[in-house]
């Protein structure tokens, strides 16, 4: 991936950040049978191994799990919002008119080396834990034990799971960081307006970080 300096967040605490936001992940592998992209929710283990461990599963009937060796080399990509910018949010463009459109995201790449799981255990696991996480936000959270035994158990084998073990993370927030601080933040409200909240929210927030950075260096 592509990194300019000033688009490039190497902060491990704020990549994993934005991977638990954002747990839907896009596993790229090039198996036997070549190249291969599927589209999992992952859980993070933030301190399992120096840069922590994803754990998803697949269905039994995807080959990925077939098609792939243990410790080969995979990726997951993790998307953390985009947006289509328009140069007239900037307010440096009705003064000079010498912006162009863009488009911004933010984005995480986790390198590792994969291991099928293929034990019922770290499988019924892996799915609590997803659970979990996700019904948390529920009026009424809905655990596994709600369905019966007997239906659960007979769905769990018919998944494999997946262990990814981090080996590097690359991070990019294209947020407008090489325009004026006027620029970012125009555009961050006009997002908001049209209801593009997290984007509009993350450039407001770079807007905020540059104005402080500039009034520590001084004059």
């Amino acid at each position: 991936m592509y990194v300019p300096a000033h688009f490039e967040e190497s902060r491990t605490e704020a990549l994993h950040a934005l991977i638990a936001q954002n747990p839907f992940g896009s596993l790229v592998t090039h198996g036997r049978n070549g190249l291969d992209a599927n589209h999992l929710p992952f859980l993070l283990l933030p301190e399992d191994g120096s840069l922590g461990t994803l754990h998803a599963h697949v269905a039994r009937a995807n080959p990925v799990w077939q098609d792939v060796a243990g410790g080969d080399e995979v990726l997951v990509i993790f998307r953390a919002g985009d947006a289509y910018i328009s140069p007239t949010w900037y307010p440096s463009k009705h003064e000079a008119h010498r912006q162009v459109p863009t488009w911004n995201y933010r984005v995480v790449h986790a390198h590792g080396r994969i291991t099928v799981r293929d034990d019922e255990r770290f499988v019924r696991g892996v799915v609590a834990r997803l659970t979990r996480a996700h019904e948390a936000s529920q009026p009424t959270p809905w655990k596994m034990s709600d369905a019966p035994a007997d239906y659960t158990d007979a769905l769990l084998k018919m998944i494999v799971g997946i262990e990814i073990e981090i080996t590097r993370l690359d991070g990019k927030l294209k947020l407008s960081q090489n325009k004026e601080t006027r620029d970012i933040a125009g555009a961050g409200e006009a997002l908001k307006a049209s209801g593009q909240h997290v984007m509009g929210d993350a450039m407001l927030a770079c807007a905020a970080a540059k104005t402080k950075q500039a009034e520590r260096n001084g004059p």
